[in-house]
């Protein structure tokens, strides 16, 4: 027995049949005009935690990378939105993680979560240049992390793929100076997107 479906694809269309504890607390979509239907599908609660997180990550991101605004305010408002973005996935989550017995792996993620914080208030109100100098390698990989530990939990390919473009981009980074937060925040969002949109192995 090999500990990867490797009959799944890594993405594919979510299926209309699915578990039970997978439809906990989902959101239904179906857009139509008349009879033509133009969008149809289905959000579960790990779904909605990812693009919540995608939605947060944006203006953080943004911000960092065009607006001029300290970094001091910054860190306070960034923070006030990662514990809400923490608060809002234990929720969401909570039961998916406990049926599939994995609880362990919402622990990880809100443990990596409130690290990346707790460095990056630390870095900028104590001004600790190797910190302020590594805030994307920092978050991605703190995110890289999480994921390799959830595909181990859900026995994923796909979350592996993702923690190594994460990891990728830390190579990446030191090339693009001048648009890494950009770059970092669209890699994020884009995958968070993806894992939302997309049925995943050992989903």
């Amino acid at each position: 027995m090999t500990f990867f479906n490797y009959s799944d694809p890594l993405l594919r269309r979510k299926q209309p049949a699915v578990d039970a504890h997978k439809l906990e607390g989902s959101v239904f979509v179906n857009w139509q005009i008349g009879k033509v239907k133009l969008y149809s599908t289905f959000y579960t609660c790990i779904d909605q935690a990812c693009i919540f997180w995608s939605l947060l990550l944006i203006p953080m991101f943004v911000t960092a990378q065009f607006l001029p605004i300290s970094w001091s305010l910054q860190a306070t408002l960034w923070s006030l939105l990662s514990c809400t973005g923490i608060a809002v996935m234990v929720i969401w989550t909570r039961y998916w993680v406990k049926a599939r017995q994995v609880s362990w792996v919402l622990y990880c993620w809100v443990i990596f979560m409130l690290l990346g914080v707790i460095l990056t208030d630390l870095g900028i109100f104590l001004g600790w240049s190797v910190i302020l100098l590594n805030l994307c390698p920092l978050w991605l990989g703190l995110s890289a992390v999480g994921y390799f530990c959830t595909s181990l939990g859900v026995r994923s390919r796909a979350l592996i793929f993702v923690g190594m473009l994460h990891l990728l981009l830390i190579f990446i980074l030191p090339y693009i100076l001048a648009w890494q937060f950009l770059c970092t925040g669209a890699l994020m969002v884009f995958c968070l997107l993806l894992l939302a949109e997309f049925q995943w192995d050992g989903l």
